[in-house]
């Protein structure tokens, strides 16, 4: 692993670090970049501003390794009023929202996260949207595609992340080509024994899966910034006749927002991941660690210049 990129997530879960980085005075106004604030009432704002710039948006309220019953609670009911406001706003139709099964209790009780999830669900379908499973680190996939299986049962449209750089993912990519399927490329630290570590390894591997996704009756989505690989993604598309509405692409908040105007110029489908909540730290550093190059970009924010 590179060496910035383990530093990077050591960072993420050292306390001295987090309170540094999260009282620094300019670490706010950086943070406003790629997280939209800490309400639903400033995640409303973001995703309309968006939508009306001609993007779609998933929402995730940031949060995980929630080993409390009360605060996996408090973020089920989180997500409950934005997808109320979602149907009120008239967003629904454009913004969807991102679960991770961690923060609505996976490492307490499997169960319990299924049982949270289907009232997430059951909301979003009421609301007239959906819901994407985000993935976590690859101790948690057998278990989050468990969840995703029993979720299909009521609700089909429920959509999975798939990371390219795990060992697996290209035959889960061939078990979920006829459903909803986000593919990146992943941002957590994982071994050898299961990820491919090496950058043009992963790259590869994405583009093997992209291929599966777009020969499946599914809908893709591909979340990256790389521009070759979105670039890749598009000549597939065409040499599968994919249609611009037959997929997407997707692409963080705050990060190469005129590549995302540039796509939805063309006619492509872009979708914004959008994250809010006051737990923004871990998401912040493992967006670093994904990209070290990503590091130099804050820096540049945090001095103004970018």
């Amino acid at each position: 692993m590179n060496p910035l990129r383990s530093l990077i997530l050591a960072a993420a879960g050292n306390d001295a670090v987090r309170r540094a980085v999260a009282t620094a005075p300019v670490s706010r106004e950086v943070v406003r970049r790629f997280v939209a604030g800490e309400t639903v009432a400033s995640a409303l704002d973001v995703t309309g501003d968006l939508v009306e710039n001609g993007l779609r948006v998933t929402l995730d309220y940031l949060g995980e390794d929630t080993t409390d019953r009360g605060l996996a609670e408090r973020t089920v009911q989180s997500y409950l009023t934005l997808l109320d406001q979602l149907h009120d706003t008239g967003l629904a139709v454009d913004a969807e929202v991102s679960v991770k099964l961690s923060a609505v209790g996976q490492s307490l009780d499997e169960r319990l996260a299924l049982d949270n999830a289907s009232r997430i669900c059951a909301a979003a379908e009421q609301g007239g949207t959906t819901v994407t499973l985000d993935m976590e680190d690859h101790t948690t996939t057998d278990s989050t595609l468990r969840v995703l299986a029993e979720l299909h049962r009521s609700w089909p449209s429920t959509g999975a992340v798939l990371q390219a750089y795990l060992r697996r993912t290209l035959d889960d990519c061939r078990a979920l080509a006829g459903s909803r399927v986000r593919l990146c490329k992943g941002a957590y630290a994982e071994p050898a024994s299961v990820a491919h570590t090496d950058p043009h390894e992963v790259d590869l591997n994405y583009v093997r899966c992209a291929n599966v996704l777009l020969s499946g009756s599914g809908y893709p989505m591909f979340a990256t910034h790389d521009p070759r690989l979105i670039e890749i993604v598009a000549e597939r598309a065409r040499w599968h006749d994919k249609a611009p509405e037959d997929f997407e692409y997707q692409m963080l908040y705050g990060v190469r927002p005129s590549e995302q105007a540039r796509l939805t110029a063309e006619g492509h489908v872009v979708r914004v991941y959008v994250p809010f909540g006051e737990q923004w730290y871990g998401y912040l550093m493992r967006r670093l660690a994904e990209r070290p190059a990503n590091v130099a970009f804050f820096l540049r924010s945090l001095a103004g210049r970018s």
